[in-house]
């Protein structure tokens, strides 16, 4: 049987009533621009994180990059990125002027490899950005001592993690500031693009706010130079009417992560994603391995012929990107084994228990 990789409107049928009501509220109140739409929501968001500030952005890519702008970072500063991740990490910071630098990942979480951040550090290094790969958070313990030692920012790529808990604290509110997308197929999904920061540094939340209104205090007075970063009022309407939900849709993903485990578990040929001690994973993305030159390739196209769907995350590491090409060439061979070798299956909240087992027996036949 056919099963999608992800079905957005089973999720939002759900709420349908609730979400009309909150799109006719704006409606009604002819405030579409910041107001207390945007109020409200940041505030129902910093209670969930449990993090003094949030303030709500245009996406999660302008949420990286207005981070990075209120660090008053000089052009050429270098900032270290993990290169196997969605484009925009590095993206905004060449974005902001700085220089992205590529280290290396851990086989087991997607995620950076500490040691060969501290490799990387030079004295230009003035920030590192981890990003919480598919659900579950970087080793930030580690990472942060890293940056205490060499006096450096962290900026922390939550786009995928919202509703995650690293040793008990919600990722992306760890560092110096996080930064959340809420692109439809995120854990909280919105209805469009939007994003989020979230910082315990009321300095920066101030800076954040300021540059996401062109660095305009008051009007048409400009103290900064910033961007239209504004998440519109109608989305943070519909957006509170879903935060409620995130702990059950992220309870939901956990549920089917461990179905997978315990189904697949006994199968060859498939290296299964696992949860960091410490971690509160919340499967954004559930992430196969599958060792041996041009296997994978094979298993996307048998999952294709049966219809189920799937998706590479990610098939080329960043510094091999031709926009990066400029940049002095690196080593970094975990993270372009795992490109050539990941592939992700459905994992959506309201995934169904026969579609569950039709992933599992298409996995089944093709490692038979």
């Amino acid at each position: 049987m056919p099963v999608p990789l992800l079905d957005l409107n089973r999720q939002n049928a759900a709420l349908h009533g609730e979400l009309t009501a909150a799109f006719e509220r704006v409606l009604r109140s002819g405030h579409f621009i910041l107001g207390g739409e945007v109020e409200a929501f940041e505030r129902e968001a910093a209670a969930f994180l449990g993090v003094p500030h949030a303030i709500a952005v245009s996406s999660g890519t302008d949420a990286i990059l207005v981070a990075l702008m209120a660090l008053d970072l000089q052009p050429g500063d270098e900032v270290i990125c993990p290169t196997f991740t969605f484009f925009a990490t590095a993206g905004c910071i060449a974005r902001a002027g700085l220089v992205p630098v590529f280290a290396d990942m851990r086989a087991d979480t997607f995620n950076l490899d500490v040691d060969d951040v501290a490799r990387r550090i030079t004295p230009r290094t003035k920030a590192i950005m981890p990003v919480h790969l598919f659900g579950q958070s970087a080793d930030m313990a580690p990472l942060l001592a890293l940056a205490q030692r060499h006096g450096l920012a962290v900026i922390e790529d939550a786009a995928q993690s919202l509703g995650s808990r690293h040793h008990g604290q919600a990722s992306g509110t760890i560092g110096d500031a996080g930064c959340y997308s809420f692109f439809p197929s995120k854990n909280l999904g919105g209805f469009g693009d939007g994003g989020l920061v979230a910082t315990p540094r009321t300095d920066l939340a101030e800076r954040i706010r300021l540059l996401r209104t062109h660095g305009a205090k008051p009007k048409y007075y400009h103290a900064r130079i910033g961007g239209n970063f504004r998440l519109d009022a109608l989305q943070c309407a519909l957006l509170r009417v879903k935060l409620p939900h995130l702990p059950a849709y992220c309870a939901a993903r956990r549920g089917h992560a461990e179905f997978y485990r315990a189904a697949l578990a006994g199968l060859p040929g498939f290296v299964l994603p696992a949860a960091a001690p410490g971690n509160e994973h919340i499967w954004n993305q559930f992430t196969l391995r599958v060792p041996g030159a041009g296997r994978r390739d094979a298993l996307k196209q048998h999952l294709a012929a049966h219809g189920i769907g799937h998706e590479i995350y990610y098939p080329l590491p960043l510094h091999r990107q031709a926009c990066f090409a400029h940049l002095p060439p690196v080593s970094l061979p975990v993270a372009e084994q795992l490109a050539g070798e990941v592939v992700s299956i459905p994992v959506f909240p309201e995934l169904r228990e026969d579609e569950r087992q039709a992933v599992v027996a298409a996995l089944a036949a093709w490692a038979a």
